[in-house]
């Protein structure tokens, strides 16, 4: 209670100093569920607002962050023949990847949240809770070597255009951290594609580059980790001979199946220590986030099974026809590469952007997976589909829900 009495005596005039009251509401309705509530007709009550729900679905992402960091330094010193084990030089693979993702997570938040209170404070209302969730989503689906400033521009779009020009949390109709995504892939697309952006630290992913440490690991962690009598970052190491930075969709886009499995085992993919999106990797972690999210009633598990059953189909179908090695990758298996699990846990169940009826979610989640499929497979620009066919189906999710509706008031009409 004395904290409480604290943040409410030093409340900010709002009409005086509205930026600063907006900061201080943000604050205060975080450590606080705010205490205003429907007075006439609601019967049943919730300790559960919007920015709680928020919380617990970025709390649901918190095992892919823990594993992204630590692949990220996993793959980096895989590239340079130093560590190759799983558990080998286990917390300097850890705080590598902390040196790379930290960057990326508060750069996307100060610009993103920057844009949010200035937008709140400009409309004279309470920050909007929807960039906590978008803001922990970006940093896991994107490259761990993206230039800050083009992620910079990628949130400042994302937000600005995708969000606050159709009326800010909850009015958007295209998901902001996919919408951020695509962004950096049609402006910048080299830093989203191709074969060296998904390992950090490296001049090159060819046999003899130099490695490409920064202040941070020559200066600080160094020194550090000699003083603990730790092994370092060998500022001498290169990549070694005959080493590839392709990722296992990459592969197969080139050669099928025997050429994904020319590099990589299916355990190694399943559990995600392969190249790729910082968090999009580790199957069985998402899988656990997208399990907490149905039992706590956050995601729709009908979007999820849906999708999972568009994409079997689709692959099923495509290895029927099989006139391309990426067809006649066996079904089962196009689940163990690429980002199938993050998208349809994280990104098809957005509840703003998705289907809202319950026979709409069927439609629309298959859809997802249909088309995504259909793009990774037969697009020779991009060998993944999701975000792409997340996005095109944000568009028609109202038109399924219309169409849904009409049939079941046609339906009742009939009966009448």
């Amino acid at each position: 209670m004395a904290l409480l009495d604290f943040l409410k005596k030093i409340e900010p005039d709002k009409k005086k100093s509205p930026f600063l009251h907006t900061l201080y509401d943000g604050f205060f309705t975080f450590a606080y569920t705010p205490n205003t509530v429907t007075s006439d007709g609601v019967h049943i009550r919730d300790g559960m607002d919007l920015k709680r729900t928020m919380v617990m679905v970025v709390l649901a992402m918190q095992l892919c962050y823990i594993f992204g960091s630590y692949n990220i330094g996993h793959q980096h010193f895989v590239a340079i023949g130093e560590n190759t084990g799983l558990l080998e030089g286990f917390l300097l693979k850890i705080v590598y990847g902390l040196v790379k993702i930290l960057p990326i997570f508060l750069v996307t938040h100060i610009v993103g949240l920057g844009i949010e209170f200035f937008y709140a404070a400009k409309k004279g209302h309470a920050i909007e809770e929807g960039f906590l969730v978008s803001g922990a989503l970006i940093p896991l689906i994107m490259p761990p070597d993206i230039p800050l400033w083009i992620l910079a521009l990628s949130v400042t779009f994302a937000v600005i255009i995708g969000k606050e020009a159709f009326g800010g949390t909850g009015m958007n109709i295209l998901n902001i951290a996919l919408l951020a995504r695509v962004f950096v892939f049609f402006a910048y697309p080299t830093t989203i594609s191709g074969d060296e952006v998904w390992v950090a630290g490296l001049e090159a992913c060819s046999g003899g580059a130099a490695v490409d440490y920064g202040f941070i690991e020559t200066s600080i962690i160094n020194p550090l980790f000699g003083w603990l009598g730790m092994s370092g970052f060998n500022e001498a190491a290169t990549v070694v001979d005959g080493y590839t930075g392709a990722t296992p969709l990459g592969l197969a886009s080139k050669g099928g199946w025997d050429a994904v499995t020319a590099v990589y085992s299916t355990d190694q993919m399943w559990w995600g220590a392969i190249p790729g999106s910082i968090g999009e990797t580790c199957k069985p972690f998402i899988i656990a986030g997208a399990l907490l999210l149905v039992t706590i009633g956050i995601a729709s598990w009908r979007v999820m099974l849906s999708m999972l059953m568009g994409a079997a189909f689709m692959a099923f179908a495509l290895n029927l026809w099989g006139a391309t090695p990426f067809m006649e990758v066996p079904w089962m298996y196009q689940f163990y590469m690429g980002s199938f699990f993050f998208a349809m846990a994280f990104m098809a169940t957005d509840p703003v952007t998705a289907a809202s009826t319950n026979t709409g979610k069927w439609i629309y989640g298959f859809l997802i997976g249909m088309v995504g499929m259909i793009v990774r497979v037969m697009n020779p620009a991009y060998p993944e589909g999701w975000m792409l066919a997340i996005l095109f189906m944000n568009v028609f999710a109202p038109l399924i829900d219309h169409y849904v509706l009409e049939s079941n008031i046609n339906k009742r009409l009939k009966r009448a």
